[in-house]
């Protein structure tokens, strides 16, 4: 699904050297996967997942986005990989305040330009995540917990192949995190949704199918869940 080869990213510093962020990753994100990126906060992992969500160019080195060299993109065709094909979730969900839960899903897929039954996808998708009886509630009404899972039904409604997640439970308690990893792995395996997320909670790393450690923006460890690691062995 993704590879990347050799991500350098420089960030200016008024009357010092630039700032290296990220120092020659090379990954691979193989497809219907979930894959951590782990590190502390500095460690370059919110900074790499913007750079593969097409959110952020890299200083040097390649992007492979299912076939295509997405760093050789203009901003207009970056912008439609992002609507069409991409979901994102971030740590704070940012739901629209006046609007219920199913209007802020329904406006995503207007956002997307989606172009099957917009009413069925939502109330699918709300299904899905088990909001089914909340769809006119406001955010305002829910828990966290629930506004989080508001957020993945706003993320995978239009049908994109990869989600990124930013800390995507850095906010929730200990049992809705796994709850939130439980319903992500449930995506992968049920749905085939590709998804990359970031956290430094050590808590949840069995839950993923590869975790890339990160520190000081390099690229310092990988671990491959033995299941995925012997399947992914059956495929090559």
């Amino acid at each position: 699904m993704i590879e990347t080869k050799n991500i350098d990213r420089f960030f200016p510093v008024a009357g010092r050297e630039p700032f290296q962020a990220l120092k020659d990753i090379s990954i691979v994100i193989p497809d219907r996967s979930l894959t951590m990126l782990r590190g502390k906060s500095g460690s370059g992992k919110t900074t790499l997942l913007n750079i593969l969500g097409a959110l952020d160019a890299p200083s040097g080195g390649q992007v492979i986005f299912d076939g295509q060299d997405i760093t050789k993109l203009s901003d207009k065709q970056r912008e439609k990989l992002r609507r069409e094909k991409i979901g994102f979730i971030f740590q704070s969900v940012s739901l629209i305040p006046m609007m219920t839960v199913y209007e802020n899903v329904e406006f995503s897929l207007r956002l997307s330009d989606y172009k099957g039954d917009r009413k069925k996808r939502v109330e699918e998708c709300l299904h899905l995540v088990g909001l089914g009886k909340r769809m006119q509630h406001m955010p305002q009404e829910l828990s966290g917990g629930e506004q989080q899972r508001v957020a993945i039904a706003r993320a995978i409604a239009h049908r994109p192949q990869v989600i990124f997640a930013d800390e995507p439970t850095a906010e929730l308690d200990t049992a809705t995190s796994l709850s939130v990893m439980k319903m992500f792995q449930d995506l992968v395996q049920a749905q085939g949704i590709t998804i990359v997320m970031t956290t430094h909670d050590t808590g949840l790393m069995d839950a993923g199918d590869i975790v890339y450690q990160l520190e000081d923006g390099a690229l310092i460890d990988v671990e491959k869940r033995k299941a995925f690691a012997e399947n992914e062995g059956k495929e090559e």
